[in-house]
């Protein structure tokens, strides 16, 4: 009895001792499988300067008239439209290259609740074209409008690139380069050299006025210039050796 409760304690060291010896080889081949290789992480960017080949123009017209002469409203809306088709037409642009909205109405707020009751009557007119110069002499040049008694206004010019997918993709090797001539130079501090590339992830490409350094991290994207300047940055992890 006794033996056989020794062989029960021997077996039970051993078997103490084998966990044990298993459990420092797992964590050390664990460390080895985890253990950090000597990276360097690096943004590098690259700018190109583009011009906008695509614009929108959002304007409108507008009537105020009192409350009681709503119809006669309507009928100077009406002649307004006309005018302004007009104005497109002798520019190169037909009625089917615009978006003409519906007449909105809107009572305006007096401050005298005795004064009489107002509303505002506004059309809003939008064309999207490529032809930049164009619009933009247009937008500058309403004058011919207003003199014909047309309340015109621009609302706003947005300018746009078309092609920046492309553009994205052209310019990413370009990053990469500046990242690696900016690893270079901090490895050489340290008395390192960079190896292979680990990973690159690009970063989000801002769309900026010329010169501009106001990035954001969730993307930029200005349209109110015609010349502007795209960046991507891309962040590059190289082994260092």
């Amino acid at each position: 009895m006794k033996e056989n409760s020794n062989k029960i304690i021997y077996f039970a060291i051993i078997l103490g001792i084998c966990l044990i010896i298993s459990a420092t080889i797992g964590a050390f081949t664990f460390y080895i499988v985890r253990s950090p290789e000597d990276t360097l992480s690096v943004t590098g960017s690259v700018r190109e300067r583009v011009t906008s080949d695509v614009v929108k123009w959002t304007s409108n017209f507008s009537r105020t008239v009192p409350a009681e002469e709503l119809k006669s409203g309507y009928q100077m809306m009406q002649t307004d439209q006309a005018k302004v088709l007009n104005f497109f037409d002798k520019n190169g642009f037909t009625e089917e290259d615009l978006i003409i909205s519906p007449v909105f109405m809107e009572q305006l707020y007096l401050y005298d609740p005795n004064a009489p009751k107002e509303n505002a009557l506004r059309q809003t007119v939008e064309i999207q074209s490529t032809d930049v110069e164009k619009i933009t002499s247009m937008a500058k040049n309403t004058q011919q409008l207003i003199d014909q008694g047309v309340i015109f206004s621009t609302q706003s010019l947005e300018y746009t690139y078309s092609k920046l997918p492309e553009l994205r993709i052209s310019l990413i090797p370009d990053a990469i380069n500046d990242a690696k001539l900016r690893a270079q130079k901090i490895a050489e501090g340290s008395g390192k050299e960079i190896g292979v590339i680990k990973s690159a992830i690009l970063g989000v490409v801002q769309v900026l006025p010329v010169g501009s350094t106001e990035v954001s991290d969730w993307g930029t994207y200005d349209t109110s210039t015609i010349e502007k300047e795209v960046m991507i940055p891309v962040t590059v992890i190289f082994t260092l050796k």
